[in-house]
């Protein structure tokens, strides 16, 4: 059978999209169409590239246009990855699509051509940067739109997180299996701990709305046994320049470049502490669940967090890091203070027994039992 994966993403560094590529390689012949680089071990990559050239401002001052006229089928289907897929795809046969994220199912769902769509929607579409004020007169709108429009038409659909799949059923009246983030099983052990000493390791995307600059504010709270350092993968370069200018301040702060993403955790294992204080700017960082939530687990990190209901449910459950009472830098210092070395030690062991459940492993079950789901229900 064949099987086609799409995501308007770099496939080979979307972590998400890779496990499901792994996942259905050996049982498909597996095409993928999506940005950057071809991923390893599928039959055929369609690679689609975002608008390039001098008239790119104009292009983007023509499809905001059309999102505050609601003419949103035009916008779509006039957006050039979009076009490209389609004239790649054009006639090819699937027996199931897998779609990532709301925009791609409109052109999944033409592709498929009566096959079945597996929608993974990540994560909640319609309120993923509500904090931005574009976003939510010209994207939200638009977003809602493909949801009310195209969600029901999947014949299966799975989320990241059980407040993200709460939120497309009492929005859109569809169900989705939750299928966390969570990279395969490391064989690793957690590192002694220095009672001298307590590294600590954030990694990820530099967005201002993640207000990285709250975590460095918490090590001007902390005393000298801690240390940071930050592995930022490229984004808004001038809050890149901001972060690294306020980490320069502190000499227990470090700003390294990122690795990849199979390094990440056998890197950060030399670490005793994974963090990431993530204030609830809009509704998805609410309920945030990230990957590098599970890679602190498998690196066998203590985890330290703000009171995010996702990740302090298995914090909670798990015993295997701190949570500090509210995401100011005062609270999340207050809450690292508190670890001797005797704790950290016991965080890290619980760590290691929590990695074996959360992992891959135990999710590829339900992403699969999706899939047949979805296939059966032709």
């Amino acid at each position: 059978m064949r099987a086609l994966v799409l995501s308007f993403s770099p496939i080979a560094r979307d972590p998400r999209v890779m496990r499901q590529v792994r996942a259905l390689a050996p049982r498909f012949e597996l095409t993928v169409a999506g940005f950057g680089e071809p991923p390893q071990g599928v039959a055929r990559f369609v690679k689609l590239a975002w608008p390039q050239g001098p008239r790119i401002s104009l292009a983007r001052a023509g499809k905001a246009l059309l999102l505050a006229a609601r003419r949103f089928e035009t916008y779509y289907w006039k957006l050039a990855y979009v076009k490209q897929g389609r004239e790649a795809l054009n006639g090819s046969r699937f027996d199931l699509v897998v779609a990532n994220d709301v925009n791609t199912l409109p052109l999944a769902l033409a592709l498929a051509d009566g096959a079945p769509v597996l929608f993974d929607a990540h994560e909640y579409s319609p309120r993923e940067f509500e904090d931005r004020l574009v976003f939510r007169l010209l994207r939200a709108p638009y977003l809602d739109y493909l949801c009310r429009r195209y969600l029901s038409r999947a014949r299966a659909v799975t989320t990241v997180a059980e407040g993200i799949a709460d939120a497309y059923f009492a929005g859109y009246g569809v169900r989705a299996d939750v299928v966390p983030s969570a990279p395969a099983y490391a064989e690793l052990r957690p590192g002694a701990v220095d009672p001298t000493r307590v590294r600590m390791v954030h990694h990820g995307a530099a967005a201002p709305s993640r207000k990285l600059e709250l975590m460095i504010g918490a090590m001007d709270l902390l005393d000298e046994r801690f240390e940071l350092d930050l592995m930022l993968v490229p984004g808004d370069p001038r809050y890149i320049a901001r972060i690294a200018d306020m980490a320069k301040r502190n000499a227990r702060i470090r700003v390294l470049p990122p690795v990849r993403m199979e390094e990440i955790v056998p890197f950060t294992n030399q670490y005793d502490v994974g963090l990431f204080l993530l204030p609830p700017t809009n509704f998805n960082y609410a309920h945030a669940l990230p990957n590098k939530f599970f890679e602190f687990i498998q690196a066998r990190l203590a985890v330290a967090i703000g009171p995010s209901p996702e990740m302090k449910r298995l914090v909670d459950r798990y015993d295997c890091g701190v949570v500090s009472e509210d995401f100011t830098p005062q609270s999340l210092a207050r809450a690292l203070s508190a670890l001797n070395p005797e704790r950290l030690a016991e965080l890290k062991a619980n760590a290691d027994r929590a990695a074996a459940e959360l992992c891959w492993e135990k999710q590829e079950p339900v992403f699969l039992a999706a899939v047949e789901r979805a296939m059966g229900a032709r």
